[in-house]
């Protein structure tokens, strides 16, 4: 549990190639916070954890925020499908997940659904793995 643990700190605190002067907050208005994501993690094509990960869309301008706000559930079904359609598990493994490869696609569904302009990132604000048969 402590090795759990400790790997997502890392993956929760660590945004490669950059500083905390590098990272800017997003202008007011334009941080859209989403449903949690519960995303399969698997072994061996056998379901073993779910990530449970909660995520925010960067809007260009508080305007595209209120559109993107009524895109959610289009939003949320694009991102169900998306994890559920490949993995996000790193390397294979199912105690963390390859945050950058799942910012990346999810930022991709979230500009393809919103249309052109709208999103100017995407932020995965927490991720929670819970184990289906926790190994003692």
């Amino acid at each position: 549990m402590a090795r759990l643990t400790c790997i997502l700190f890392v993956l929760l605190t660590s945004v490669p190639g950059a500083t905390a002067n590098d990272i800017k907050s997003p202008e007011p208005g334009t941080s859209v916070e989403m449903p949690y994501l519960m995303a399969p993690l698997t072994e061996d094509d056998r379901l073993v954890a779910y990530a449970y990960i909660s995520s925010k869309v960067i809007a260009s301008s508080p305007s595209a925020a209120i559109d993107i706000r009524n895109k959610t559930p289009f939003l949320q079904d694009a991102f169900v499908r998306d994890v559920n359609r490949l993995p996000i598990a790193a390397g294979g493994n199912f105690d963390s997940i390859d945050q950058g490869a799942a910012v990346g696609r999810l930022l991709k569904d979230a500009r393809r659904i919103t249309g052109v302009g709208k999103v100017a990132g995407f932020e995965i604000i927490r991720i929670q793995i819970a184990l289906l048969n926790p190994r003692t």
